[in-house]
């Protein structure tokens, strides 16, 4: 069996190999531009962007996997082969990681760190008293999915209240959860530090904007690690300004990646992290896939498959 993989560039194909030969040594990689790979012979993708129209020039193709948890990119390709099944890679290393770094960003706000951060850039002793501890303010985690369940249980760990907010209505230990366009403004309302992990769809786009900022408490902090999108640059930057946002920790932008002449890079109050928040190893995404096609190749369903009607 071939795999084509279109993940990390050209020079990740030998780290790659290295990873499935330890957990599928059955599977040939190929990378995704080799002149020398017949398209006809080809039973798997692994990819992230690919170009529109590729994809539907391999024959013989049986599934598509995504290299990360969004596979905005691919669903995107007016050509896609709708027949085939598209799995968004979620290991379970990917969720452990995701928990991480909401519950990291969000201690980040509580403890300034980025505040502590100019001021070792500066060789500055700046030493100030933190207003408040992270388990006195509430967190409120848009999208109840295996990313938000791990986040909310890790936020809880720490002890620190969440409320919750999701497309329907979902139920959580010891959780409040809100859904839907009604049950919006009362989450929001309790929600001093957001943390958005919602997926892309057209209700999502453009929804981290000025509306729904000036819901929040004043003073409340801001983690997306969404999708880019998502957030209205410029609306978080004013209500930074303005002093309604008190920071933000920021993953994920539209476009990737982040320009270097964008404010958000020198915003005394953004921490900017280049879309890390939950990407598992090659080895722990190589394993996820490996077990996705042993799956399929025994007929047993595959997890995590792309919805086109919900949008992931």
């Amino acid at each position: 069996m071939i795999l084509v993989v279109k993940s990390g560039g050209e020079q990740a194909l030998p780290d790659w190999q290295a990873c499935f030969a330890e957990v599928a040594p059955q599977l040939r990689l190929r990378w995704w531009d080799d002149p020398s790979v017949d398209p006809a012979s080809i039973d798997y993708a692994l990819v992230w962007d690919p170009e529109p129209g590729r994809l539907a020039q391999f024959p013989r193709l049986r599934a598509i996997f995504g290299s990360g948890a969004g596979v905005d990119f691919i669903a995107a390709d007016p050509l896609l082969p709708r027949n085939l099944p598209l799995v968004r890679c979620v290991p379970p290393e990917a969720t452990q990681r995701m928990g991480e770094h909401v519950a990291w960003a969000v201690l980040s706000l509580a403890k300034d760190a980025r505040r502590m951060a100019l001021a070792q850039s500066r060789g500055d002793w700046d030493y100030f008293e933190a207003p408040f501890a992270a388990a006195a303010r509430t967190v409120g985690v848009m999208g109840l999915g295996a990313m938000g369940l791990r986040s909310v249980a890790m936020l809880q760990a720490l002890g620190i209240p969440v409320v919750g907010w999701s497309r329907t209505v979902k139920a959580v230990a010891g959780v409040d959860t809100f859904a839907g366009a009604a049950g919006l403004p009362a989450f929001l309302a309790r929600s001093r530090v957001l943390v958005c992990l919602l997926p892309a769809t057209d209700e999502t786009r453009g929804i981290i904007a000025a509306p729904l900022l000036a819901r929040l408490p004043p003073g409340a902090g801001l983690v997306h690690v969404g999708r880019g999108v998502q957030m209205v640059l410029p609306d978080v930057l004013a209500a930074l300004d303005s002093g309604h946002l008190a920071g933000a920790v920021l993953d994920v932008f539209d476009p990737e990646p982040l320009p270097a002449d964008s404010p958000a890079w020198a915003h005394p109050r953004i921490t900017v992290t280049p879309h890390v928040g939950s990407l598992p190893s090659r080895l722990e995404r190589a394993r996820y896939v490996a077990d996705c096609i042993a799956r399929f190749e025994r007929g047993d369903p595959l997890p995590n498959i792309y919805d086109p009607e919900r949008g992931y």
